[in-house]
């Protein structure tokens, strides 16, 4: 394991990830992953005032999304990951800019090197363990598109490989690492093809910025407190 630095925590805050104990804590990601699934989203609708079980299990996805970009992000900037038991990553309640909202808490002993020999295994970990499992067991407890779901968690990560491939320091990592995300066979057990090849279409994150990527609405329109983002889908209609 290793130690974040001051810059690695600033970073993970502002994707509402946060070390240590919430003030208010709701439930584990392995709660979650059990038998409380649809208590855990009844607590999560509760704070984020949405209006129903859909929109909720989407803003759920949403927030746990910036946890898997960051995973993404972390790897290709730093060859780092978070990894651990689903028992240490907690919700909790929490204040950002002026909502109520649920973040992430995690252990910062939780993160470790990655060899390059392991990279694959561990981009296929975090797709099958980390993000498909999770989308699976939301949908058993809310009706919500699995697409809807997926967009979620790619919208950012296309900012992220936007950035990183941009950065000559993070150029290398971050094209190897979006390689191995458009290779099918990461994808096996998940779906016939890599989702995300599919999200990009074929071009590259950059020229995808300030289009209407997306082929579902994320619902955040339906969110208190939250707008329609402008890459809407249904702003087309």
């Amino acid at each position: 394991m290793i130690k974040l630095t001051a810059d690695q925590i600033n970073q993970l805050n502002m994707y509402s990830i946060y070390t240590g104990k919430p003030e208010h804590s709701l439930f584990t990601l392995a709660d979650y992953m059990g038998h409380e699934t649809e208590d855990a989203l009844n607590l999560v609708k509760t704070i984020s005032r949405c209006p129903n079980k859909t929109v909720t299990a989407s803003y759920f996805i949403r927030r746990f999304g910036m946890f898997i970009a960051m995973q993404f992000y972390n790897l290709a900037m730093y060859d780092e990951i978070w990894d651990a038991g689903f028992d240490r990553l907690t919700f909790g309640a929490k204040e950002e800019f002026g909502n109520l909202t649920v973040s992430m808490f995690a252990n910062g002993e939780d993160w470790r090197s990655v060899e390059d020999d392991e990279r694959s295994e561990v981009i296929q970990y975090i797709l099958k363990n980390q993000c498909d499992a999770i989308i699976r067991q939301t949908r058993t407890a809310a009706n919500v598109s699995s697409l809807t779901l997926w967009e979620n968690v790619f919208g950012f990560l296309l900012w992220h490989y936007h950035v990183l491939l941009e950065n000559p320091g993070t150029v290398d990592e971050a094209r190897a690492d979006l390689n191995l995300l458009k290779d099918d066979a990461l994808w096996e057990g998940i779906a016939p093809r890599s989702l995300f090849a599919v999200y990009l279409k074929g071009l590259k994150p950059t020229a995808l910025l300030n289009t209407v990527v997306r082929k579902t609405c994320c619902l955040s329109k339906d969110v208190p407190g939250l707008m329609q983002c402008g890459f809407c889908p249904l702003l087309k209609n």
